[in-house]
């Protein structure tokens, strides 16, 4: 099976935050995931992974990385174009290209949005350190209510640091993940290691990419030379922040359908803008019965279902990967969760900056500084990482199906991306400046703004990766597929 000699390929190179890790090369890195996918090596000829490390101010080899995961998901794309019709095409990515786009640099109408919110960040607390998550506000207020101070915008900072200098940093952990809250104690690598979820994290793939039900394979409408690879190709995608929607946006740059369902009653913040581009952006709220039925109509005519929420949580709605591959089989289901699919923590919410923290890679990241405190990574390397890791396993997923049927299931997590770029070998001394943005940007009207975002890093020969969609508000499109390719 495939999730077999992908699991085998984990394990070749296990987690060493050492900081005389022997580098792996990006092709090597392409190299390994493409084979592990059951894909053919002589496509491997015509991708092309430029620059060297270090491309960031980091100790890790994240534009490595980054390189591997967006070669293995574009070359992927381009090979499905080519079995349908369309050209053989050479896939390039440069380093320096690929750490701008995952920098999540962008404006609207010439202001610079703020991400994160003033409480999220790094705090000392007895016995170490924790990070909080704090960018909805439901998970603000929760970690506020749980300190005992006002609940809103306006409790400062300082009062949260006051407040948690009574805590244990594990204990605050444990009380912040019973109430359903996105916190993280800051763990060595030592400790993580320690830890049950490192251990069930160990077991598993990197990619996993499995057979879930029978189908006869599918057959996709022909495209010209010069259509873009995934033309036709439905994509639903419910996913939150930010490696499912960076999934959903990198896959609509080679021509795929990608339509986002999100609900009114869900958060989301300014980033949307930069992740929507090229989807149509519409809302169905699932505790609804009339509107979840409409998305089993969407899903019966979808190639492809990506879902970036908390492991089970769809499931209870009925959305699970079996329902789904029940009700329209051939469907290839794509899941995202934060610490892997089996161990203590497999359910417990989780995001980029949480991962790092309590996976050791922070304090790693310190260390390679010459500094005590805890150091996040430059850039959401795990978010990007899996992003792109989640796009090429749908698109290997995709080349199966065509060729021996079946509905799929694609999976990937954080905690996974961040034991493979451990892997991957250390940068020697603190990596390097952030490249320029001059030139590596493009301007397109949108219904957040006027944006200005970094281009699409990789490049195909023949069909150049764009969007052909404007980044829109949720809501703007309804939850209906357009004609396939239009």
């Amino acid at each position: 099976m495939l999730a077999q000699r992908e699991d085998a390929l984990a394990k070749e190179k296990p987690m060493n935050l050492s900081a005389a890790a022997v580098l792996t090369s990006a092709a090597d890195a392409a190299r390994a995931l493409w084979l592990a996918a059951g894909l053919p090596a002589a496509a491997l000829e015509r991708l092309q992974l430029t620059g060297t490390e270090p491309a960031a101010p980091s100790s890790f080899a994240i534009a490595t990385a980054l390189q591997a995961s967006l070669g293995a998901a574009a070359l992927a794309a381009a090979d499905l174009g080519a079995a349908n019709g369309g050209p053989a095409q050479t896939v390039t990515v440069d380093a320096a290209d690929v750490v701008r786009e995952a920098t999540c640099h962008f404006t609207l109408d010439g202001r610079k949005p703020e991400l994160w919110d003033p409480i999220s960040g790094l705090y000392r607390c007895g016995g170490g350190w924790v990070r909080i998550h704090a960018n909805f506000a439901h998970h603000r207020d929760g970690v506020l209510q749980l300190l005992g101070l006002p609940t809103g915008a306006t409790t400062p900072r300082a009062d949260v640091e006051a407040a948690l200098s009574g805590w244990s940093a594990l204990d605050f952990e444990a009380a912040a993940s019973e109430r359903g809250l996105v916190v993280a104690a800051v763990r060595s690598a030592a400790q993580w290691q320690a830890h049950a979820q490192a251990a069930a994290l160990a077991a598993q793939p990197l990619l996993s990419i499995e057979r879930i039900g029978d189908a006869p394979p599918g057959r996709w409408t022909p495209i010209s030379p010069a259509t873009a690879p995934l033309s036709g190709l439905r994509v639903l995608e419910l996913t939150r922040i930010l490696a499912g929607p960076v999934a959903g946006r990198t896959l609509a740059a080679y021509g795929a359908d990608v339509l986002l369902i999100n609900a009114s009653h869900l958060p989301n913040i300014e980033a949307l803008a930069d992740t929507s581009r090229g989807k149509l952006a519409a809302l169905l709220d699932l505790r609804r019965d009339e509107e979840s039925a409409r998305l089993h109509e969407l899903v019966r005519e979808s190639d492809v279902f990506l879902q970036g929420y908390r492991p089970g949580a769809l499931e209870g709605l009925g959305f699970g990967p079996l329902a789904l591959a029940q009700l329209r089989p051939g469907i290839v289901c794509v899941s995202l969760s934060a610490y892997g699919s089996t161990g203590p923590w497999a359910t417990r919410r989780g995001f980029d900056s949480l991962v790092q923290s309590a996976t050791g890679l922070n304090m790693a990241e310190a260390e390679a500084f010459g500094e005590s405190a805890p150091r996040a990574l430059p850039l959401q390397a795990l978010d990007f990482g899996a992003g792109y890791l989640l796009a090429f396993g749908a698109a290997a997923a995709l080349h199966r199906q065509r060729q021996e049927g079946g509905s799929w299931h694609v999976q990937v997590s954080l905690a996974g991306v961040g034991r493979w770029l451990a892997g991957l070998g250390r940068v020697p001394g603190p990596g390097t400046p952030w490249p320029r943005f001059e030139g590596a940007t493009e301007e397109s009207d949108s219904g957040f703004g006027r944006l200005v975002a970094v281009r699409h890093a990789a490049r195909l020969s023949a069909t150049p990766a764009k969007w052909l969609r404007p980044s829109m508000p949720p809501g703007t499109h309804p939850p209906a597929w357009p004609a396939r390719g239009a």
